[in-house]
């Protein structure tokens, strides 16, 4: 059949329609991304996705507002890019907010489109991914768009623990627009480019008469390393969304299914002798736990989140055998590995992502207790560190833990102790499970004796190391069945992929009950 003047002409004004959406807000305004090194939301959609594999949604989408004159503006998109791709082969969600249209900020229209794609994403048990650039509510659609954030929080939480949530802050977000990537599972910032706060600058001047700059108050630094509120601090677009796309390599597409496997040419038998070397005899000296991770994991890989918050605890990603699995180690490099406020939340919040989406949890013990002082008691170190004991008891996926070095008192029990729910439990010989160091024990136990003695000094070494001897090793505690195994170091790779190997078929059910009141 010929093609008619007519269907050319509408031909030609989809072309041209087209093409004014894929300007984005305009070319200078492209430019004005490019000169503050940031990319333009269809670049990094194309960056963050497998090549020609992006289904737009809702690309002539237009707000519907006329206040202020918005019915007179062209808003391509309605400042967001909305659509359906893969990473890895695998399908996502994705929406990327365009900042070179009213600067990205949120009407009505903007977001209905993002609650499609939250929509979708739960309904086909997808990842649903954020790529947030916006100065927050579009003021001139007053109450729609905070109604519009509402259901995008909504939807937020109803999607938690169903799918994985990534948060990619890659330029302003503020007011409103910081919950929702606060309710998701991780937040990924950029340095000097991205910010995240409550009110601005201008408005604590205001009230509070301080002034701060836009980074100080809320910048990727300051949320990655002050207040935990970001879990992975990248250079810029590029790092971001290649982290992003490393992270969702460790993660299944939703609570339904298990987490992808990697083969890797790294044997599982693999013996490193260099482990029986690495943790020094004296306790008192400090050691990185990392070096112990790199050694035992596939390739020397491992994903650390939170890397610069409460690094006296390490978590993050790996794989042993070609399985993904969670990492939450002491690290006895800062602080002695103690727990404290920030430690405790840093490590529940990812054992409660791992619980959610049937990663194993592998946790190694190097700790001498929680961290005392009056700060940390009326901070609420009972009710913070009762996050971990909640956390711990309530994941069913396979749960193995290695004894290190120390295991005291009730951070001993904490760091996913036998009748915490560890599936098994394994110790290295320098091991040290008790109520409390030989020092600290002697001197509560035999007071009297030390202080009346003809030589209180002999008398105190004596016993601090006959307290060494009964308790300070993990044999008491393999006698009680509270440790399962005692391992050579050079052993540990073997060990710990046999054990999650013999654990994967594991299955755990609830009580019947509407859910937990975790200790928030």
């Amino acid at each position: 059949m010929e093609e008619t003047t007519e269907s050319r002409k509408k031909l030609l004004e989809l072309q041209e329609r087209r093409a004014t959406i894929l300007r984005h807000g305009g070319d200078d305004k492209v430019e004005g991304q490019h000169a503050k090194n940031k990319k333009a939301a269809r670049e990094r959609i194309e960056l963050l996705l497998d090549k020609d594999s992006f289904l737009e949604y809702g690309a002539f989408v237009k707000t519907r507002s006329t206040y202020y004159g918005l019915d007179k503006m062209d808003l391509p998109t309605d400042g967001v890019v909305t659509g359906l791709g893969t990473i890895g082969g695998r399908k996502v969600a994705v929406y990327a907010q365009d900042f070179t249209i009213l600067g990205g900020s949120l009407g009505e229209a903007h977001a209905l489109k993002i609650a499609r794609m939250q929509d979708l994403a739960l309904q086909s048990g997808i990842p649903c991914i954020a790529l947030l650039d916006s100065g927050g509510a579009r003021i001139q659609e007053g109450i729609d768009s905070l109604d519009g954030y509402g259901r995008i929080f909504f939807r937020n939480s109803r999607s938690s623990g169903a799918i994985p949530q990534i948060s990619l802050i890659l330029g302003p977000t503020a007011g409103g627009a910081v919950y929702s990537p606060a309710i998701t599972d991780f937040i990924i910032m950029t340095r000097k480019t991205s910010t995240m706060y409550i009110t601005g600058p201008a408005v604590v001047k205001d009230v509070l008469a301080e002034d701060v700059t836009h980074e100080q108050l809320g910048g990727g630094l300051v949320h990655n390393q002050r207040s935990g509120v970001a879990h992975f601090l990248t250079a810029d677009d590029d790092d971001a969304i290649a982290t992003a796309r490393e992270l969702l390599s460790y993660i299944p597409q939703s609570f339904r299914e298990l987490p992808p496997t990697r083969p890797t040419q790294d044997p599982v038998d693999r013996e490193e002798e260099s482990l029986r070397g690495l943790i020094p005899s004296d306790t008192n000296k400090p050691y990185d736990v990392k070096d112990i991770i790199a050694k035992i994991v596939d390739d020397s890989q491992f994903l650390e989140v939170h890397r610069l918050f409460a690094p006296n605890i390490v978590v993050g990603f790996s794989r042993i055998g070609g399985r993904a699995v969670g990492i939450i180690a002491n690290q006895s490099k800062f602080m002695a590995g103690v727990l404290d406020i920030n430690a405790s939340d840093k490590a529940s919040r990812f054992i409660r992502f791992c619980d959610c989406f049937n990663i194993p949890l592998l946790t190694l013990v190097d700790v001498p207790g929680y961290m005392p002082g009056t700060a940390q008691e009326h901070g609420g170190i009972i009710r913070h560190g009762a996050k971990l004991l909640y956390v711990y008891s309530e994941a069913t996926v396979p749960k193995v833990t290695l004894i290190l070095r120390k295991a005291y008192g009730g951070a001993y029990v904490g760091m996913c102790s036998k009748y915490l729910g560890a599936d098994m439990v394994l110790a290295y010989p320098s091991a040290e499970i008790a109520v409390m160091g030989a020092s600290g024990a002697a001197e509560v136990i035999f007071a009297r004796e030390i202080k009346n003695s003809e030589d209180p000094e002999a008398t105190r070494a004596k016993r601090i190391q006959e307290y060494k001897d009964q308790f300070s090793n993990p044999y008491r505690a393999a006698e009680r069945g509270s440790v399962d195994d005692i391992i050579d170091p050079k052993d540990t790779r073997l060990k710990l992929a046999q054990a999650f190997a013999a654990l994967e078929t594991k299955r755990e059910v609830y009580p019947e009950k509407r859910h937990g009141n975790i200790p928030l």
